[in-house]
């Protein structure tokens, strides 16, 4: 019989559970989720056997508890969600049994969380100027066609190639292409009313233009250029911005576009809150959940400040992190024996106790 969420209690399987998120922070506003995250231990025969469950969620994941092994296994590479667990604000613990006391924070905290606070606040920085060029630079829904990369030499420019053929009154289903030897993406363009050519390109959605036999002694009508790249980079570009309009956020995205600064507010929020939680590691070897700078981080959700500016505060604190892990008496690693050995005793104390 396969383990849910529910059985967890029913079982008293449960070594923690706790409200994260944005309430921990003391971050959430009135819209705000309530998220739980939580540790448990597997029934011994099951995790004796061949049915280890690593962790448990609910559909949206604002529900997630982690089996023992893999909550110990994150907490040894550093995880920040779960080196969290290890000091809640105890307004945010709905339960805690007695041997989850014996996890703490000194046996884990290493140099590691250079690269998974400050890294994972890069990976963000590097993530809203992604989303800053979505917002600045929407994609049309109508795609674009081959033929709206091709261009004509006209006089000392270029014109499209479909105006060029519209002052003809010709259509591109009627024209013949050869490629010019030794010129790259440049095509003779030829007409004939007696000759059967394939066109420019033989369907709406080509990804390249199509070639015809031409007869000997036909002059071309023109040169043709096929930005090929060009085409290339907006095929990509458009199937990457499309994918992001299904999946995104709509209200989060309704919140960014309403402060009017074009930038995901709460992701740069969140990179501030992990840079702020990489420096107190480094200095302090602990973990401050509850943000002691609540009203300067809401600021940054609210959109108070230029995206410019943030992302350049941002990128100066990320870059001064190596000299502040250098100095750090952070341990380059956590000593995996010791943790090892908790894990098991915690475990064993666990299943004696059930």
């Amino acid at each position: 019989m396969s383990l849910s969420i529910d059985d967890l209690k029913k079982r008293n399987l449960l070594l923690l559970e706790a409200i994260s998120g944005s309430r921990a922070y003391g971050l959430d506003t009135p819209l705000s989720d309530t998220d739980i995250r939580g540790v448990f231990v597997l029934p011994e025969e099951e995790f004796l056997g061949l049915n280890y469950v690593d962790q448990l969620s609910n559909e949206s994941n604002d529900i997630v508890y982690y089996e023992l092994r893999r909550f110990v296994e994150l907490l040894s590479k550093n995880n920040p969600n779960m080196l969290e667990l290890l000091n809640m604000p105890e307004d945010c613990i709905r339960y805690q049994h007695p041997l989850y006391k014996l996890f703490k924070a000194e046996d884990f905290l290493s140099r590691q969380c250079q690269a998974t606070f400050a890294g994972y606040a890069l990976t963000q920085v590097k993530k809203a100027k992604g989303l800053n060029k979505k917002i600045v630079n929407p994609v049309e829904k109508d795609r674009k066609s081959v033929l709206d990369f091709c261009y004509v030499v006209q006089d000392q420019g270029s014109v499209p190639v479909e105006e060029y053929l519209d002052t003809l009154g010709l259509s591109q289903e009627e024209m013949g292409l050869s490629k010019i030897a030794h010129m790259h993406e440049l095509y003779g363009l030829y007409y004939h009313p007696e000759e059967n050519f394939k066109g420019i390109i033989q369907r709406e959605k080509a990804n390249d233009v199509s070639l015809s036999s031409i007869p000997k002694g036909l002059n071309p009508l023109a040169v043709m250029s096929f930005n090929k790249s060009g085409y290339s980079k907006y095929c990509k570009d458009y199937k990457e911005y499309w994918e992001w309009v299904e999946k995104r956020n709509d209200a989060r995205y309704e919140n960014t576009l309403s402060h009017g600064k074009n930038y995901d507010a709460k992701n740069m929020m969140h990179t501030f809150r992990l840079l702020d939680m990489a420096e107190e590691i480094a200095q302090t070897g602990q973990i401050i959940v509850r943000r002691p700078n609540r009203e300067f981080l809401l600021k940054i959700k609210s959109g108070a400040y230029e995206y410019e500016e943030l992302l350049r505060i941002a990128e100066e604190r990320i870059a001064a992190m190596d000299a502040l892990y250098a100095q750090s008496p952070l341990p380059e690693n956590p000593d995996l024996e010791k943790i090892n050995q908790t894990l098991i005793e915690v475990r064993k104390k666990f299943y004696k106790e059930n």
